[in-house]
């Protein structure tokens, strides 16, 4: 029995790691091993390995069961190295009894979700877009239509089981007669067998297809994002329902700005002069150029802000702020002229003297974001 690797280790994060870190993690593996990107023979397993572990370690309750217990307690009814208890019982069971359980026909199974990493830029994600993605699902077969049998045909009847999709054997022992119910070997438990195989499908009733699919990427996502589109996901089997196509959004990193929440934050350089004696300037938004006034005396990481210049807000009504934070900039090189014209401010200015502030850099900044 091969040995299930860690979690934390598949997913390659320590197991203090907080839950916005192991999205992170997860995201990064899945969109490098996903089939669609990663044609290697080992990629698909990988993508499953890392899909397991992110379904136990982002629910809260399964990742604590799992750090108490590991894979011996990952999933309800699992004794040791994953042996299954209740099933444990029916084996023994059967070795008095003869296999005495009880089978059910098996009815409709909805079909599997499908996730699809999308890259977006930052404007996409600040003002939404539309995009056009392909995935790979399983659809019902377009010349059976999910039935199996060759257009025309119709399945029949198994033999084996009278359509019940379940044999009854009566076995004796000396503990008195037993009835034994299995499902049928022959059909699998459908209760009909295809006597003709549809030549698309081969009888499977079922075909993978590429699908170029529509996506309305909506105005103040950020980074981690997931969009569900119902019954976009692989077919269903037996009559049952579609699944569901996942979309997480990956957003690219700006030249310029960087984003807290629904702000955006963007850092000024500016010289000496205009620090001074204050100036006009423009600034770089995601709306384009707009107009700064910086007063005299600026001092470096003074935080300016301009209302309404920042992220529409996801739910809608109004949007965030630009917030600018002032850099004053030390010319890294200066001819004869300036430096005869410092040399003479320097004269003037006298000796350093820290300036005095009631709260640091740090706290204004944060205070800025809370606000």
């Amino acid at each position: 029995m091969a040995i299930k690797r860690d979690y934390y280790e598949i997913l390659g994060v320590e197991r203090s790691a907080s839950d916005e870190k192991i999205k992170r993690a997860f995201r990064k593996l899945a969109f490098q091993y996903h089939p669609d990107h990663n044609r290697q023979d080992e990629a698909a397993e990988r993508f499953k390995e890392i899909n397991e572990a992110y379904e136990v370690l982002s629910d809260p309750e399964r990742r604590e069961t799992y750090d108490r217990f590991g894979h011996v307690g990952d999933g309800f009814g699992k004794g040791f190295e994953g042996f299954d208890i209740f099933r444990g019982f029916g084996d023994i069971f059967d070795a008095f009894f003869g296999g005495a359980t009880t089978a059910t026909r098996r009815g409709p199974q909805r079909g599997a979700d499908l996730r699809y990493n999308l890259n977006i830029t930052f404007e996409q994600a600040a003002f939404g877009c539309e995009k056009q993605i392909e995935v790979r699902r399983i659809e019902n077969c377009s010349q059976c239509h999910g039935v199996g049998s060759e257009p025309g045909s119709q399945p029949a009847r198994c033999p084996e089981c009278n359509g019940t999709g379940q044999v009854r054997r009566v076995q004796r022992s000396i503990f008195g007669q037993f009835v034994n119910t299995t499902t049928c070997h022959r059909c699998g438990g459908e209760g009909r067998i295809i006597t003709k195989p549809c030549p698309q499908c081969r009888g499977s009733g079922k075909e993978e297809k590429a699908r170029r699919i529509a996506i309305t990427v909506p105005a103040g996502v950020d980074d981690g994002s997931q969009i569900r589109l119902s019954g976009e996901g692989n077919a269903g089997t037996r009559g049952g329902s579609t699944g569901n196509l996942y979309v997480t959004l990956s957003v690219e990193e700006h030249q310029f700005f960087k984003r807290r929440g629904d702000d955006i934050l963007y850092d000024l350089p500016i010289n000496f002069a205009q620090a001074a004696l204050g100036a006009e300037v423009e600034v770089p938004t995601v709306d384009g150029p707009a107009p700064l006034k910086i007063p005299p005396r600026t001092q470096t990481g003074r935080l300016f802000r301009l209302k309404e210049k920042g992220v529409p807000h996801l739910r809608g009504g109004g949007r965030g702020d630009q917030l600018v934070m002032v850099h004053v900039i030390t010319p890294e090189a200066i001819n004869e002229e300036q430096r005869r014209i410092f040399e003479e401010l320097a004269k003037t200015l006298g000796p350093t003297v820290m300036p005095k502030e009631e709260k640091g850099l740090f706290h204004r900044l944060r205070d800025l974001f809370e606000a």
